[in-house]
């Protein structure tokens, strides 16, 4: 774009939503905002608040993060229309000059990272950065990636899972399952959320009892996990489509006895170590590790893989993938890039651009078929 009268893109930045990450989401929009190039982009701010409404104007931000003028601020819509590509009001009359050119969805969890919000996108004819409804859907779901991983041969964590609603009824039953098939300690996760939320760490088939309690609150299924003893926590950023290459990893030192929600974004303690100190060998094979575990779900653009490597033996275990990871200023996501070589600004641009060919790919293929005869008439 080094043509000063070259038309600047309209990049929607989504960012809110009916999740439990909900906050996580403002504090990456907040930088991804802040950080996009003005001389190539003029910005859209697309806030969700935490019931479902759709807001758009400069205000969004600032008012999902005080939860306040919610209720007068009028609602926008985006309609599952191919040709209009913009917001509407409750009127039916298209924001002034509000066509998208592409979307950035940075809505963590639910509603937002499980394919849903990318299906919408699909439906309006809309670039938008990261992975498809597939890989969205099923890099948010921790039971299905890990069964497709382990297909693919990647190296998976134990694990046995559950129905939220078996938790509730006999969970002694479950809980004398999970200490036949894995040893104390265990993760005990819901399927379908991110940020750590609703993750419990469980030594005891007391507290085993109380952390399926707590999942199950949180999504219609349960996996509980074996934990990989000794263990370092080793992330990896990847960027592309057809061809995605990898960062080099990082190290997460958590602040709490695992990586939990206070330890990502509250405490400010954890400590990042990037790249981390590995013997070249492990570092080459994570990296082609983190690439195949995105490639077995077709994910796009960018994902965050995130792995286990125990501190004597350097055995890899993959833990799972992030379709939209974290972009706050303490994320490892960009930091892990910065590490490689390519800046935050430039990450953006990369990830719109990805956008906008896959859409242009998606968009050459044919979507109507004539046949011989016009059977479907009689």
């Amino acid at each position: 774009m080094s043509d000063s009268t070259e038309k600047k893109l309209r990049v929607g930045v989504i960012f809110g939503g009916r999740s439990g990450e909900h906050e996580v989401s403002l504090v990456s929009a907040t930088s991804i905002i802040h950080a996009l190039d003005t001389n190539k982009y003029d910005v859209v701010p697309i806030g969700i608040t935490p019931d479902g409404r759709w807001i758009s104007s400069e205000r969004s931000l600032d008012m999902l993060k005080s939860r306040s003028g919610l209720e007068t601020e009028p609602e926008r819509f985006l309609i599952p229309e191919p040709n209009r590509r913009a917001l509407m009001s409750l009127n039916g009359d298209v924001n002034a000059g509000a066509r998208l050119d592409v979307v950035f969805p940075v809505v963590h969890g639910t509603c937002g990272e499980d394919g849903t919000l990318q299906g919408l996108l699909e439906l309006a004819n809309i670039p938008y950065v990261g992975a498809g409804v597939l890989a969205s859907a099923v890099g948010m779901d921790k039971i299905i990636q890990k069964q497709l991983h382990k297909h693919a041969g990647l190296p998976v964590v134990k694990y046995v899972w559950f129905h939220s609603a078996e938790c509730r009824s006999v969970p002694k039953k479950l809980a004398a399952s999970v200490e036949k098939a894995l040893r104390y300690p265990v993760f005990v996760k819901p399927s379908n959320t991110g940020s750590s939320v609703g993750i419990s760490k469980a030594h005891t088939r007391k507290e085993l009892l109380v952390a399926l309690d707590v999942a199950a609150g949180y999504d219609r299924k349960v996996i509980v996990e074996e934990g990989v003893k000794n263990a370092r926590e080793i992330e990896v950023s990847v960027l592309g489509n057809e061809t995605p290459i990898a960062s080099l990893p990082g190290e997460i030192i958590p602040s709490n006895e695992f990586y939990d929600y206070d330890a990502k974004y509250v405490d400010g303690k954890s400590v990042a170590v990037i790249p981390a100190k590995l013997p070249a060998a492990v570092v080459k094979t994570i990296r082609a590790l983190a690439v195949k575990a995105f490639t077995v779900l077709d994910a796009a653009g960018m994902a965050r893989v995130d792995f286990f490597v125990t501190k004597k033996s350097n055995r890899i275990v993959l833990n799972e993938i992030n379709t939209i990871p974290g972009f706050t200023s303490i994320s490892m996501y960009p930091k892990l890039w910065e590490a490689t070589g390519i800046s935050y600004s430039d990450l953006l641009d990369r990830l719109i651009g990805l956008a906008l060919e896959r859409h242009a790919q998606k968009n050459a293929l044919r979507t109507a078929y004539q046949p011989s005869k016009e059977w479907f008439q009689s």
